[in-house]
């Protein structure tokens, strides 16, 4: 059975995708993200995703899976130091996340308009503004999530099981940009055995799929495997910088709720309200259910606020749907509803401003330019065996970012992924190192001395009298914990 043959079934026909205002929503967002792409210099976590991909690509790093730098070192490679090229393919996600929004309250039955209403609330989102122009994992996460809610309630519709081969190649993708989306399968499953449909789960191709999906993320899991698991050890180490970023487990959960935007924080608690209890969604409960356990999961372990942003659009959809089914019985609100998009629009254009401005006035160009200053003041044959390293992989990633503009080598760093790169060469037996204090690598070079004030805090520190190999060395500095 074809999917146009289904639409046309009793008690099956949706309406029309609502291609005139779902996709222009789409283009005005991604025009949006574009221009903000323009400004500043780059964002630390996308810098971080150049290094990474640019110096050290492999099948998987300390924290991080392999596509988001891969997408940075091809964007840098067409186009070598742009940051509108670096940035398209978050802004494309981003307005890619928008569509399938749509799709989704299509799916769940909505009108044109109420499609309309879950796209510009995907679009105004908190999160989706603040960092929709931004190449990093957490960028591109949101768009592959909705991909396989909106896989799951198509094949509930059509009972098509080639959806659900499909469902497992975005899942094995969506595993080489963030392994959340392994712990999101596990609560769906639980949350479809406990309040069905169950026939999703009596179906072979489904685990046809989950084979799939694990076939595409097995190299990216036997890196991790054989470099003794650090994803695992990021756990606690998230956890522990919650208080400081977001307020602890309070902080977290509001945000969870308020990142959905002015418009899709009341559709996502009202749609969720309405998965829970109206049997028309009963076939959908899960997708409620999934949220509340995934909720609850992120808040206990002090998760990022962010990790629920791909499961904005279902519950919101399930909310617009709602506010459709008022209009047809005529309980009319329509002063409220306009209204609150005006605000969210309006807190959504803030909220790109503000993007802007964070990386407005780069650090991290005036960290390497004062970097480079210390560098070239060593004499020539000290500075060929110098190390310059990083306290932390910010500032390592910083380094090599504009490593070119300020003819710097290459950076190290022993922390995050940069502890699981290749050590510094054997030869090379002096550092230059950025930081607020040298640490644990005191203990092994004799002379240590201040010689550039680098701004932020921070000084550039010249260690010398190395004492052990780097062979020795980097396995006892080797930290996942940011200084």
């Amino acid at each position: 059975m074809t999917a146009s043959e289904a639409d046309t079934i009793p008690g099956q026909r949706i309406a029309p995708f609502a291609t005139g205002i779902v996709l222009p929503i789409a283009a005005i967002a991604a025009v949006m993200h574009s221009v903000a792409s323009l400004f500043g210099g780059y964002w630390f976590d996308e810098v971080y995703m150049l290094a990474i991909g640019g110096h050290h690509l492999d099948w998987g790093s300390a924290d991080q899976p392999p596509l988001a730098p891969s997408l940075a070192a091809l964007s840098d490679a067409v186009a070598p130091g742009s940051l509108i090229a670096l940035r398209m393919p978050a802004v494309l996600a981003t307005a890619c996340g928008v569509v399938v929004a749509g799709l989704i309250a299509r799916e769940l039955g909505c009108d044109r308009r109420a499609q309309g209403f879950t796209a510009a609330a995907q679009a105004t989102g908190v999160w989706t503004t603040l960092f929709g122009h931004w190449l990093t994992p957490y960028t591109l996460e949101p768009v592959q999530w909705l991909l396989l809610i909106w896989l799951l309630i198509r094949w509930i519709r059509l009972r098509d099981d080639r959806l659900l081969l499909a469902l497992g190649v975005v899942a094995g993708i969506a595993a080489l940009t963030k392994f959340q989306v392994l712990l999101l399968c596990v609560v769906l499953v639980a949350a479809v055995a406990v309040v069905g449909p169950r026939e999703l789960l009596r179906r072979r191709l489904l685990w046809v799929g989950a084979g799939i999906a694990a076939l595409i993320a097995t190299p990216t899991l036997v890196w991790q495997y054989a470099h003794g698991w650090p994803q695992l050890r990021m756990a606690p180490v998230v956890a522990g910088e919650a208080e400081a970023l977001y307020g602890g487990r309070p902080g977290i959960a509001v945000q969870m709720i308020v990142f959905a935007g002015v418009v899709g924080a009341a559709l996502v608690l009202y749609g969720l309200w309405r998965l829970l209890r109206d049997d028309e969604l009963r076939d959908y409960r899960f997708v409620g259910v999934a949220f509340l356990l995934l909720f609850v999961v992120f808040v206990a372990t002090a998760g990022r606020p962010y990790y629920l942003a791909g499961l904005y659009a279902p519950l919101a959809a399930a909310g617009a749907l709602g506010l459709q089914r008022r209009r047809e019985t005529g309980q009319k609100r329509r002063w409220l509803i306009w209204p609150a998009y005006v605000l969210s629009v309006a807190l959504a254009v803030g909220v790109l401003i503000l993007s802007v401005s964070i990386v407005r006035t780069d650090v991290g160009e005036r960290i390497a330019q004062r970097t480079a200053d210390a560098y070239y003041a060593l004499p020539q044959a000290q500075r060929e065996r110098t190390v310059v390293f990083g306290e932390s992989y910010i500032v390592a990633a910083y380094l090599d970012g504009y490593s070119k503009r300020y003819g710097l080598p290459e950076a190290y760093s022993a922390n995050r992924s940069y502890g699981y790169f290749p050590p510094p060469p054997a030869d090379h037996d002096t550092v230059l190192y950025l930081g607020r204090d040298p640490g644990a690598l005191r203990a092994f070079f004799a002379d240590i001395r201040t010689v550039e004030d680098v701004g932020e805090d921070m000084h550039a520190y010249l260690l010398a009298g190395q004492r052990q190999s780097w062979d020795e060395i980097w396995p006892r500095v080797r930290t996942l914990t940011v200084s």
